[in-house]
């Protein structure tokens, strides 16, 4: 079984990086806020605004490819670590229900919870979220990239939210990072068997 760290170690500890101390990412947690699907903040007191560093320089290549070629726009992290309990209090509210399908059981463990995995999106220079279609956490099909074109087709995603989500998974991909086909949002760094037998989890 993984060791586990506590979230508050992680600022003592060479394998985590502060979000904080990358260049023009901007942080919008919003599980530490009550912009979320449980209504309320998940995180307080807890400072998860952390990712594993090898995420963290996965992360930063991919801000530095947009900067390049779209200099006007910013990455905004939505959510980062997320600690085991917080997994947990999700599960418990969405197990049985529509929603399941879109959440880790905590046996198994969330990508979120070894600091592997971010969903984030795309802002302007004045910091406006820029339109993607559907708002964060999202749980209808037309949040799932992976239906983009018939969505696309049907006249669901108009142009601009399709070349937006594009551009955020070249930006991405770039940064060596994997999109996943149900949220346009979350990308993993490395595979999630290898981290869920190797990384330490955060609880």
């Amino acid at each position: 079984m993984n060791e586990s760290i506590a979230v508050d170690a992680l600022r003592d500890d060479r394998d985590f990086v502060h979000l904080s101390t990358l260049p023009r990412l901007a942080i919008d947690l919003r599980y530490a806020s009550p912009r979320n699907l449980l209504g309320h903040d998940l995180y307080a007191p807890h400072d998860c605004a952390w990712l594993h560093v090898q995420a963290a320089q996965a992360l930063q290549r991919a801000d530095e490819w947009l900067a390049r070629e779209h200099p006007a726009l910013r990455l905004l992290v939505l959510d980062a670590v997320r600690p085991q309990r917080v997994q947990e209090q999700f599960w418990a509210r969405v197990q049985g229900t529509p929603m399941q399908a879109y959440f880790a059981p905590p046996e198994r463990g969330s990508i979120h919870s070894f600091g592997m995995a971010v969903d984030l999106t795309l802002i302007d220079a004045q910091g406006h979220e820029l339109d993607l279609g559907t708002p964060f956490d999202d749980t209808s099909e037309l949040a799932h990239p992976a239906l983009e074109h018939a969505h696309a087709a049907s006249g669901r995603l108009n142009r601009e939210q399709l070349a937006r989500r594009r551009l955020l998974r070249s930006a991405m991909l770039h940064g060596g990072w994997q999109p996943i086909a149900t949220e346009w949002w979350h990308f993993d760094c490395g595979d999630r068997n290898d981290v869920r037998r190797h990384w330490r989890r955060i609880i």
